[in-house]
């Protein structure tokens, strides 16, 4: 059992700042944050949980069984995150590319401390509680004195895993498998990377998460291993018996000027490229639900719907399912990973030739980090506009990537990776 209590607060950067600077103290950290950006399935406003009560880490092998043995026996809070490379549990697939961050494929923790904020009332949950501490923890947050946090950065060489000419000749290799049928449509990704290099990770995730504002922003830590991420786009989540996925596929930059930025979301909500890549991967979610599905309970909530965020227009559509009666939480997860945005169609072409391409293990990038709830209900993002970073071999890494489909120009390919990329190069770039 947890012991709960609540407290009234204002919510606002300050708030948030001083409860981040405090959770980091501890071995394992999570912090979610929606940066207020209200939208259907919304739960809360930021979550944060701190300090491993137990905990799984494991590789691919069994990674799926090993979680929902830990999940149904828990039945408790959970918080961590799976792999993109937890495909090979799930088909005949390998993941032979470099890797310099070596992060575990799977790792999950059940908090001994949470914060759940919802608006202005904060719910802090213990476990083992010992009198007086959360009170004492509560007065500590709110005492904290921000002004002379700040370490400045050193600079960082970020370098770049692929270059122009090879990207351009990948992307030509990757239409020629579409113009054979092999696949319809594939995620390119592609790494920057920083050797022997140090960050100050509270910082710069404040830093990130300050230019982007997007609604799964993630800070994770777990010992020597950070996530810093700016996610616009949710994987799954999962409210009693209704499944929600909602793929991005479509982006367009913002612009200063209100005419301009108002026509570059109308180019992009009629482009026919972007269109058809989003409904590609539509129809690949409405399948991948139905495994878990009712009968004909598959439906497309909101299709290839523009948001605006503060870096990007995003073209994301909504699916929706009813689960059937006894199907594990756990099962859910593995009949959808990894997500088909950023995979393609047919998947698991798609994910061979992806590997055949790439020259970087993706490991946690384009996988999903998130939470269970103690009643099996979960909700998980994509990993995406993240920098990954490992403070005990110095090595850093972030990677964006496009759907290349058969309309798809190399070029403008290229051009759409850098636009995803601009807030980490200027997040590490910036002293």
């Amino acid at each position: 059992m947890r012991t709960v209590a609540k407290y009234n607060i204002e919510y606002n950067y300050e708030f948030k700042t001083k409860l981040l600077q405090w959770a980091n103290q501890y071995r394992e950290v999570v912090v979610l944050d929606s940066n207020l950006y209200n939208q259907k399935y919304s739960n809360f406003n930021m979550v944060v949980a701190v300090g491993a009560f137990t905990s799984i880490l494991t590789d691919w092998k069994n990674a799926f069984e090993d979680l929902h043995n830990y999940q149904s026996v828990t039945q408790d809070w959970l918080f961590g995150y799976l792999s993109y490379d937890l495909k090979n549990d799930i088909e005949k697939l390998q993941s032979n590319n470099f890797d310099g961050l070596h992060f575990p494929d799977l790792y999950f923790f059940q908090p001994k401390k949470i914060f759940l904020i919802k608006e202005n009332t904060l719910e802090i949950q213990y476990l083992n509680f010992i009198s007086d501490e959360i009170e004492n923890d509560f007065e500590t947050i709110c005492n904290i004195d921000l002004g002379n946090s700040k370490i400045p950065n050193k600079p960082i060489q970020i370098q770049q895993r692929i270059t122009k000419d090879e990207y351009v000749n990948k992307v030509n290799t990757m239409l020629q498998h579409i113009h054979r049928g092999n696949i319809y449509e594939a995620n390119f990704c592609m790494e920057f990377f920083a050797e022997n290099c140090s960050i100050q990770p509270t910082q710069t995730f404040n830093k990130l998460n300050y230019l982007s504002q997007a609604p799964f922003s993630v800070y994770f830590k777990n010992n020597n291993q950070y996530l810093l991420c700016a996610s616009l786009e949710r994987y799954l989540q999962k409210e009693k018996d209704k499944l929600i996925s909602q793929p991005i596929k479509g982006t367009a930059k913002r612009s200063n000027e209100i005419n301009e930025d108002e026509f570059y979301k109308n180019q992009l909500e009629k482009n026919p490229k972007e269109r058809s890549e989003n409904i590609m991967i539509v129809d690949l979610v409405r399948n991948d639900l139905s495994k878990t599905a009712q009968k004909n309970s598959v439906q497309v909530e909101e299709l290839c719907k523009v948001y605006s965020f503060k870096q990007v227009h995003q073209m994301i559509s909504t699916v929706v399912s009813t689960i059937k009666d006894d199907v594990a939480p756990v099962e859910c997860i593995k009949t959808t990973f990894p997500m088909g945005s950023m995979t393609g169609a047919p998947k698991i072409s798609a994910m061979q030739i992806i590997e055949e391409l790439e020259e970087t293990k993706r490991g946690l990038y384009s996988g999903a980090l998130g939470y269970f709830t103690p009643n099996g209900d979960f909700d998980f993002n994509v990993v995406i506009r993240s920098i990954l970073f490992n403070a005990q071999n110095n090595y850093l890494s972030f990677s964006v990537g496009s759907a290349i489909t058969s309309k798809s120009n190399p070029e403008n390919e290229y051009e759409e990776c850098l636009l995803k990329a601009k807030a980490m190069f200027e997040v590490l770039q910036s002293k």
